[in-house]
């Protein structure tokens, strides 16, 4: 069993994508938020009831946040599962974004429970759009080299796929580690409000950390440690 959540909510797109590839590795069980949950990094519910519909069998809608789902899923819907797999999110986790990514905490929360787990992102080029084939292909070749990988205890994966043209079917997969540069950014002052202004295609990057390696067409994979 492969315990399968996001960020952007039950029915979207990244997660049917997702869960299409595991039917052919085992399977899956869908434990995801009701609605999109994106941004909201690793909160948890502990003081109130998290609502929670069972569509079918092993598919489980919840009114909670992905770290909720985390939890519910491998306390009360699949304890047994093997691996839990976070995304197919629509936008690159890279860098400092692994701190407020709801998809990025849901494979961090299966660590902290002793689970193994992945995050999957899609980097969304500049005037681009998310080619869900595409981004299949990639995600699948991924995950057939990270599923039979050693993963240590506490540790977990966290994957972006590059933006590829057609005819680049296949980009390079390298092992790398985190970007630590800020993003650049302002907030626009309107009356009482503060607007933020930030355009991730020009952050800041160093060579060979995974922003540089996501931006520059290869997929980034990072070995996180809690």
């Amino acid at each position: 069993k492969i315990i399968l959540t996001n960020d952007d909510g039950i029915d979207a797109p990244g997660l049917a994508c997702l869960v299409q590839i595991v039917k052919e590795i085992g399977t899956p069980v869908v434990v995801a938020p009701e609605t999109a949950q994106s941004g909201v990094g690793h909160r948890v519910t502990t003081h109130s009831p998290i609502y929670v519909k069972g569509l079918n069998k092993n598919r489980y809608s919840v009114r909670g946040t992905p770290a909720d789902c985390v939890r519910l899923g491998l306390k009360q819907f699949a304890p047994n599962a093997e691996w839990l797999i976070a995304g197919i999110n629509p936008g690159a986790n890279l860098g400092s974004d692994v701190y407020q990514s709801g998809t990025v905490a849901a494979a961090r929360e299966a660590a902290i429970l002793g689970c193994r787990a992945i995050a999957i992102s899609q980097y969304i080029a500049r005037d681009r759009q998310v080619d869900w084939n595409t981004t299949g292909g990639h995600a699948e070749r991924v995950l057939k080299i990270l599923l039979g990988k050693e993963l240590w205890a506490g540790h977990y994966w966290n994957v972006n796929l590059p933006y590829t043209p057609e005819n680049n079917s296949q980009p390079k997969i390298v092992f790398c580690g985190l970007d630590k540069n800020p993003h650049r950014y302002r907030y626009r002052h309107r009356g009482d409000e503060y607007i933020y202004e930030g355009i991730i295609h020009e952050r800041p990057r160093d060579p060979g950390e995974d922003v540089a390696v996501c931006f520059g067409g290869e997929v980034s994979i990072t070995r996180l440690k809690l």
